[in-house]
């Protein structure tokens, strides 16, 4: 973490991963603001899964070793493990205190199912526990994660997911779609402040990890469409012109300059649909819900 994190402070403009977003602050943050008025993402998803519950069993069948990717509390993948009526369930999140509840809810509701919750990072090479290796395997990748990655890495991403699903194996993947910009803005900047404080948590988790001195107070939230590149930025602004003392090391910022934290890429469904037929998928069905918002990907390996 420490060298990932200060090679992005040492760039011309620096960046950090999102993933240090989710410890478990972070993780509970999230968990609100999916319940906020303008964040459709969850609610939308959400209505797709549980509409096309049945479509999705039929595809996948029963009996297959259910991959969470960033499962955080779980709460869409139980619509999946009550349609598919999986043999096993391999929750994978960074945040291990949010994982090992979340996993201990999962595996409290459904007593019957084998629950391996595996703290990793998941845009890394990862081993599955053992005794699923025999399976067949369905992953999940929820919540439009993979628009965080620019759009040759998420390629590179899913064809590490066909890798751990093998021929033949599904992937279940959610997917945000280009809209108007007004709605983007209101997902992603809330009156509330919860976006700012999930945003500005990225700093407090480094402080916390790695002993740096990061003042929250330093710094504002800022999220903006990108039309062109087709996707929302997120960055936090520094207030004032400051030094920080990160792992032993001093890292200056000017007044005005922006640290980037995120990016959410929105796709139309055939640009999606070409990026995962070219990872060494097949792109058998995408869900979508009345608006167009969302979409739900329902992907094999070829």
């Amino acid at each position: 973490m420490a060298a990932e994190v200060l090679r992005g402070l040492s760039l011309p403009a620096k960046s950090i991963p999102p993933k240090y977003f989710y410890d478990a602050q972070g993780s509970r943050l999230f968990d609100v603001i999916t319940k906020l008025p303008g964040y459709y993402l969850t609610r939308v998803e959400t209505e797709i899964l549980r509409d096309n519950q049945e479509l999705i069993a039929r595809r996948v069948g029963a009996g297959t070793c259910l991959v969470e990717y960033g499962s955080g509390s779980s709460v869409k993948s139980r619509l999946l493990i009550d349609a598919c009526l999986p043999a096993a369930y391999v929750p994978v999140d960074i945040s291990r205190e949010h994982l090992e509840h979340s996993a201990r809810a999962i595996f409290d509701r459904y007593p019957g199912l084998a629950v391996y919750p595996t703290c990793a990072d998941y845009t890394s090479p990862f081993e599955l526990p053992l005794p699923v290796a025999g399976l067949p395997r369905l992953a999940f990748f929820p919540g439009s994660s993979i628009g965080n990655f620019e759009p040759n890495a998420a390629g590179d991403f899913l064809r590490g997911v066909a890798q751990v699903v093998d021929a033949g194996g599904w992937l279940v993947v959610g997917v945000d779609a280009k809209k108007d910009r007004d709605v983007l803005d209101r997902a992603y900047t809330d009156m509330g402040g919860i976006t700012e404080q999930f945003n500005k948590n990225l700093l407090a988790n480094i402080n916390n990890a790695l002993g740096a001195d990061f003042d929250l107070t330093g710094f504002r939230h800022l999220a903006v469409y990108n039309e062109g590149a087709g996707r929302i930025e997120m960055y936090l602004v520094s207030a004032c012109e400051q030094r920080v003392s990160v792992a032993g090391t001093e890292v200056a910022f000017a007044k005005g300059e922006r640290l980037h934290t995120e990016n959410s890429y929105k796709y139309a469904p055939e640009e999606f649909g070409a990026i995962a037929e070219q990872s060494g998928f097949e792109c058998v069905d995408v869900l979508l819900d009345d608006r167009a918002y969302f979409m739900v990907f329902l992907l094999r390996v070829r």
